[in-house]
């Protein structure tokens, strides 16, 4: 995962719980923030939560937009917010860590995959729920999808 996709501006630690919207909210900000998405983009992950959720098991969510709002991605991106007391996602389901993705044309589902496959292990998700900075987490994500 390259530096453009993924960096250390785009990483926040210890957030504060706050109910599922808003951290979807925040991980889409941070995606206009960084000039991956048009703020447009925003709506368009809402949109996908209401469809269905961003929750995908051990503890992680990645919310995206729904496919009509690719013509608001700029260009590939990914942002993680950490929630050491998680943010609760419906169906006793808790994400500690809420990662947002934006994929420019395919891109994304290398993203995800990639992502899957690091967060497919626990030992990998306790890692960045207790991470203490963004390196380690670039370090996390990096390693686990090799």
């Amino acid at each position: 995962m390259n530096s453009e996709i993924l960096n250390e501006n785009n990483i926040v630690l210890n957030e504060a719980s706050e109910p599922k919207f808003d951290a979807i909210k925040r991980a889409g900000k941070l995606l206009v923030d960084r000039g991956y998405v048009e703020k447009e983009y925003i709506e368009g992950m809402i949109e996908r939560e209401n469809d269905v959720t961003t929750y995908i098991g051990n503890g992680i969510a990645i919310p995206h937009g729904v496919s009509q709002y690719v013509k608001y991605i700029k260009k590939s991106g990914i942002v993680v917010i950490q929630y050491p007391d998680g943010v609760d996602f419906g169906d006793g389901n808790i994400a500690y860590v809420v990662i947002g993705i934006a994929g420019k044309d395919d891109e994304h589902l290398e993203i995800l995959s990639s992502i899957a496959l690091t967060c497919q292990y626990e030992e990998n998700v306790r890692r960045l729920r207790d991470a203490k900075s963004p390196q380690e987490i670039i370090q996390i994500l990096k390693e686990g999808g090799e």
